[in-house]
């Protein structure tokens, strides 16, 4: 089994994890508040993962060009305006069909990855990202009074386009991250993935978390404290997120980001285990054919 697959599956788990732990400080902070824990607590992880990759194991630091600065900064500044538009979504009344547009983000992220590096895919991956999307877009609705003619016809609605272009976004950080990443090979004796990755993920989580905390400072300096006395399970948030972090870029490193992104669709499974096994809820056939289709996704793309 080739290393980014086990490398995805398990950034997948975690990142459902780091999802429910944010959802349980949902309770105690704000939406700007609980997204900041995700990056400023997860900054001195970072910090530990660089020192024991240059210092505890010995491996060259990168040397970073204006490229990774120009990937790094797209990169990091598209992802928060992909979560905060996400979040955005939830307040509307039909928020499924803008989240299950927002699942697109593996295709588009292809798409992406065309336009502005001439990177292409084969058929074969095309159409396993098209099936495991088309799966999460139905589990997606799968609770709702949609059905599948009204998501189709809804596209130029609010939500959807707000999904879309949360997707899209979604997508741009993704591309943005492996380029930054795969930029510092050249500074390096030899590529060093682990060491690439573990670099991006340093420079734009700080950049994340000082961008974040101008913007409360400003906007919202009320959150502050209640962040402060919520440090206990946002330490773990940060910790878990940083860690899942780690992961996606080290296998976007290895793979293009549409790839990686459509094996990441996993973690649907793993938020759809959880509902049904722990707290009991009802399957329906939408959401067993969604699961199907996301595991034959997944299957296809290993496998090709």
């Amino acid at each position: 089994m080739e290393l980014w697959i086990p490398i995805t599956i398990a950034s997948a788990f975690l990142q459902n994890m780091r999802s429910a732990l944010q959802k349980h400080l949902r309770g105690r902070l704000n939406t700007t508040g609980a997204t900041f824990v995700r990056f400023g607590y997860g900054v001195p992880f970072a910090v530990l993962y660089m020192a024991i990759l240059h210092y505890g194991l010995g491996r060259p630091m990168p040397v970073p060009y204006i490229t990774f600065a120009i990937w790094a900064v797209a990169g990091g500044f598209a992802q928060i305006g992909a979560t905060f538009l996400l979040v955005y979504i939830f307040a509307f009344r039909n928020f499924a069909v803008g989240t299950a547009y927002s699942r697109t983000e593996p295709a588009q992220a292809a798409l992406v990855a065309l336009i502005l590096v001439g990177e292409t895919i084969t058929v074969g991956t095309v159409v396993a990202i098209a099936v495991s999307v088309v799966g999460v877009m139905l589990i997606s609705v799968a609770r709702t009074e949609l059905t599948l003619r009204s998501l189709v016809t809804s596209v130029g609605s609010r939500t959807a386009v707000f999904g879309l272009l949360s997707g899209f976004l979604f997508g741009i950080s993704g591309v943005s991250y492996r380029y930054a990443s795969l930029s510092l090979a050249p500074s390096l004796p030899a590529a060093d993935p682990v060491m690439q990755a573990g670099y991006t993920l340093l420079v734009v989580i700080v950049m994340q978390a000082v961008a974040m905390l101008v913007w409360l400072v400003l906007k919202d300096r009320g959150e502050l404290p209640r962040i402060a006395r919520a440090w206990r399970p946002a330490v773990i948030v940060g910790f878990v997120g940083a860690t899942a972090s780690f992961g996606w870029f080290t296998a976007m490193t290895l793979q293009p980001a549409a790839v990686i992104k459509a094996l990441a669709q996993i973690e649907m499974l793993f938020t759809f285990a959880s509902s049904v096994l722990v707290f009991k809820e009802h399957v329906n056939r939408l959401e067993i054919a969604g699961c199907l289709l996301i595991v034959l996704g997944i299957l296809a793309l290993v496998l090709i």
